[in-house]
């Protein structure tokens, strides 16, 4: 007997579902309030539960398999072109049930709580990272229209803050000064914030063989280890390295009519954050290390951001065979330089 495909569209307070029994071909909508969901799922036999990849699926994904249910988190792009007519709840959930069904349906991996606290942990770093910027730039915005050039960067900036705000304190207004110091204090306060999550990150690191193994990777730290492992959820979710830098947006796009195709630049598509991160680690690699016969041929024939790019391609290909694999990084067998 084959399960029932039940589409669910989930939000805050009421969630719609969507089946079709497979024997009668009945119809069935139906609309729950929060608290009654797992109560739900409780009583129904075992079941094909597609939802779409948003807030809060990967919770609702381990409470429903917790339950013997078989889960499937689908990507928003794959179910959006099977909404038909006015966009609601009951069309949202039968579109969901439309699309997990189709043979091209993207998946995502259902992923852990130690995986989603350490994204957690990203993003909060992130979050800071961008008010310290905002901070900074505002100061030395601020000190400019009073004559005072303070340097880009926040070891730099922090090297020449004491002489710059000695400069000008006795030719400003005092307010001015007390409130110039304030943010400074904020700065340094956001810097040992992000230091501290940081040093969680470290320790997830240390206790996560995952990350430990990839992070042997040239090119790929700690916050790209922790990131990548957390990220990707399932290695095996990716058929292969090829289609894990595409869901990261690290292949071209194509553009092709009448058996021609072309070549654009990178699609750009999945998870920027990570993509940065690859990026950045590419770019560190073919400045500071030595070059491997790879990346020379590249640079001679290649502009310098496409080999960095093509290298961040190939990281994330490494970091996919690692973790797919299962075995530790080996230069000789995953030439990532």
């Amino acid at each position: 007997m084959k399960h029932t495909v039940i589409g669910m569209d989930i939000a805050k307070r009421v969630f719609q579902l969507h089946a079709v029994d497979p024997e009668t071909g009945e119809i069935e909508r139906i609309k729950l309030a929060r608290g009654e969901v797992l109560a739900f799922f409780t009583q129904r036999c075992p079941a094909l539960v597609a939802i779409e990849a948003c807030g809060s699926a990967h919770w609702w994904g381990r409470q429903l398999t917790a339950l013997g249910h078989e889960v499937r988190l689908i990507a928003p792009k794959s179910v959006r072109p099977f909404v038909v007519g006015n966009k609601t709840d009951a069309a949202d959930a039968r579109a969901i049930w439309t699309a997990v069904q189709q043979p091209g349906a993207h998946f995502v991996a259902i992923k852990t709580e130690q995986q989603q606290a350490i994204l957690s942990l990203h993003r909060m770093r992130a979050q800071l990272m961008k008010f310290r910027i905002m901070q900074t730039n505002g100061l030395r915005g601020l000190l400019y229209e009073f004559g005072v050039v303070l340097p880009e960067g926040v070891r730099a900036l922090t090297n020449a803050w004491p002489a710059a705000i000695a400069t000008v304190a006795d030719q400003l207004p005092g307010m001015l000064i007390d409130s110039l110091r304030e943010q400074w204090a904020r700065v340094q306060t956001t810097e040992a914030e992000i230091t501290a999550i940081e040093r969680r990150l470290a320790s997830a690191l240390r206790e996560n063989q995952s990350c430990q193994q990839i992070a042997a990777i040239p090119g790929v730290g700690l916050l790209t280890a922790t990131a990548a492992v957390a990220v990707m959820g399932n290695a095996n979710t990716f058929k292969s390295g090829r289609e894990f830098a595409a869901w990261l947006g690290l292949v071209p796009r194509q553009t092709g009519t009448g058996g021609r195709i072309r070549q654009l630049g990178l699609s750009k598509r999945g998870d920027t954050y990570l993509r940065t991160l690859l990026i950045h680690g590419a770019r560190a690699v073919i400045a500071k290390t030595h070059h491997s016969p790879w990346i020379e041929a590249l640079l001679k024939r290649r502009p310098y951001s496409v080999a960095i790019a093509a290298l961040a391609n190939k990281l994330a290909r490494t970091i996919w065979a690692v973790l797919a694999k299962g075995r530790p990084y080996d230069p000789a067998a995953f030439s990532a330089v």
